[in-house]
């Protein structure tokens, strides 16, 4: 039967219900066996070379849509066989696809998943690269992914039975305050304010009252700037918020006082952090990344793995490689930190101990080097946000999204801007 050739060397997740091919035609589904495609329904918005991993998002839908196909009343006796192209790129990305659903509810292991992925006739996928313009120097694989998303699950990160897509999907918009929580209640991504909520060269730029009320409402109590300054940080400190500037230069990497000062910063408040550069994609991933790593024990390719299915565009370039340097001392310093953790959380500190005990605090030792007021001319950040401000919302949810919490009752607010996030 054509029905079963097309099944000759396809991936079995559940036995004789549940598969993966990949296959040059469009199937025909039968009496027995149902055939679907997502590649042309996830397809991931790139800004230069870049071509996956698809977001959490689009994780999400695809596996709302299979437990769907899976739980069908008219699909209970056929084989369901998730089919995609030899397209490389939408191959790599269908195969994380299924391989995440094998992990989040079959309860497979990565590695499980993933010698499903290659087994029989099937051959290795296109590993992924960073959103930089050069060269790819950084290969990021399907079972880094798989990891990554398991490493979240382990961690609580990852839970679709509360995650509200449609939220996502309009906070990563950059007409909505272009932001992504990376650890849930903890540490927040986003691009960076303006001075003037306003439309620039079709960018939507914002004030940092326009993030006061989201803040507010997710405990929001600390703000990392890493970038040059383009607006007062007092706007932040006289509406209550702690903020701190760390600069580096745009597309590179952090001094190892930067990270052991992000690090503290992240250590020292029990409310959650809001960090961000130009476009909040390099340098602010590259330190949350460093934050995964010391408390959580990511891999370096783990923590780039998920910060981009969270927030696409992430790490970049020598970030990428920098992560990895750091992983092992990083590590080192997370258990030594949640070892006197333990010591203390009987005598009820109030902040968590963190290996730089002697640093004192304050916003004056952050402020940022002499390149921060000097940095002209359009950078990697720039360059990234502007892709981002090009793109089109998904159809699917417009006006499907709740935003009582973006209520702003001050008056700075462009109208253009206003029509769209306050709601």
């Amino acid at each position: 039967m054509a029905d079963d050739n097309d099944l000759i060397g396809a991936t079995e997740f559940i036995k004789d219900r549940l598969y993966f091919a990949t296959l040059r035609s469009k199937p025909k589904s039968t009496a027995n066996t149902h055939y679907f495609s997502t590649d042309e329904e996830f397809v991931y918005e790139n800004f230069y070379a870049d071509f996956g991993p698809l977001n959490l998002a689009m994780l999400y839908r695809y596996c709302c849509k299979l437990n769907k196909k899976l739980k069908s009343f008219t699909l209970t006796r056929k084989r369901i066989v998730h089919y995609t192209s030899f397209d490389q790129r939408k191959r790599a990305n269908a195969a994380v696809l299924i391989g995440a659903y094998a992990v989040i509810y079959l309860k497979k292991t990565p590695e499980e998943a993933y010698r499903a992925l290659i087994s029989g006739s099937n051959a290795s996928y296109l590993p992924f690269r960073d959103a930089s313009f050069g060269n790819c120097t950084y290969n990021l694989t399907v079972l880094d992914c798989l990891q990554g998303i398991r490493k979240a699950l382990q961690h609580g990160f990852l839970n679709f039975e509360t995650f509200d897509v449609n939220e996502y999907e309009h906070y990563e918009r950059v007409e909505n305050g272009d932001l992504n929580w990376i650890v849930p209640g903890k540490l927040l991504a986003f691009s960076g304010p303006h001075p003037k909520s306003k439309i620039e060269n079709g960018y939507p730029l914002h004030a940092p009252e326009a993030y006061f009320p989201y803040f507010r409402k997710h405990n929001v109590t600390n703000i990392v700037r890493l970038n040059k300054k383009i607006y007062d940080a007092k706007r932040f400190t006289d509406a209550r918020f702690d903020h701190y500037d760390l600069f580096f230069v745009d597309g590179s990497t952090p001094s190892d006082v930067i990270t052991r000062r992000f690090l503290h910063i992240c250590e020292s408040t029990d409310g959650a952090v809001a960090v961000h550069c130009k476009a909040g994609l390099g340098r602010t991933g590259t330190l949350i990344g460093c934050y995964l790593m010391k408390h959580y024990r990511f891999t370096a390719a783990e923590a780039i793995a998920w910060i981009r299915i969270c927030r696409p565009g992430s790490i970049i370039g020598p970030q990428q490689h920098y992560l990895e340097e750091k992983q092992a001392s990083l590590w080192a310093h997370g258990d030594i930190h949640r070892s006197k953790q333990r010591q203390y959380e009987d005598r009820s500190v109030p902040h968590l101990i963190s290996s730089m005990d002697n640093l004192s605090i304050n916003t004056s030792i952050f402020k940022s080097h002499s390149l921060d007021q000097n940095d002209l001319g359009m950078t990697q950040g720039d360059k990234l946000r502007a892709l981002k401000g090009r793109r089109q919302p998904r159809s699917a949810t417009t006006g499907a999204i709740r935003l009582e919490d973006m209520k702003i009752h001050t008056s700075f607010s462009l109208e253009a801007i206003t029509e769209v996030i306050y709601i």
